[in-house]
């Protein structure tokens, strides 16, 4: 999703690009939806890297993180959290694995892109609390390093 403030004669407009396909586009213009007809199909310059993941945890699924929860114990170490509401597509680490820094721990899709979440220091895993297809909310924590 891409947004992009525009002013026409003094009226300043906020356009937000949802989607699009072929030569249709979903756009918000200042908070109202529209569905945009082009000339010809739009193409994007840019495409997603989906790395692949070395090893894949392959747990229970559990449920979605539930905000009336409390939060889990992160144990000793730092967390890596999502950063973007998102399902877990892959955990990459176990409980006792070494990781470095900016190595993947978690794949997260959210708006239908996979996102790799890297190990954000050079330690041992000490806990993971996520499995495949659950859940997270913003800032939920998916790893502690220690």
């Amino acid at each position: 999703m891409k947004e992009y403030k525009y002013k026409v004669k003094g009226a300043e407009y906020t356009v937000r690009i949802e989607e699009v396909e072929g030569n249709l586009a979903k756009v918000e213009v200042n908070g109202i939806p529209f569905e945009v007809e082009m000339e010809r199909p739009m193409h994007l310059t840019h495409k997603p890297v989906i790395r692949p993941v070395a090893h894949v945890h392959h747990g229970p699924v559990t449920p979605a993180v539930d905000p009336k929860q409390p939060e889990p114990q992160t144990g000793k170490g730092t967390a890596v959290r999502a950063p973007l509401p998102g399902t877990i597509n892959a955990v990459a680490v176990n409980v006792g694995q070494e990781v470095k820094k900016g190595q993947t721990v978690v794949v997260l899709e959210a708006m239908k892109m996979e996102n790799n979440i890297g190990a954000e220091c050079d330690g041992t895993i000490t806990a993971v609390h996520v499995s495949k297809g659950d859940s997270v909310r913003e800032g939920a924590i998916l790893v502690t390093i220690g």
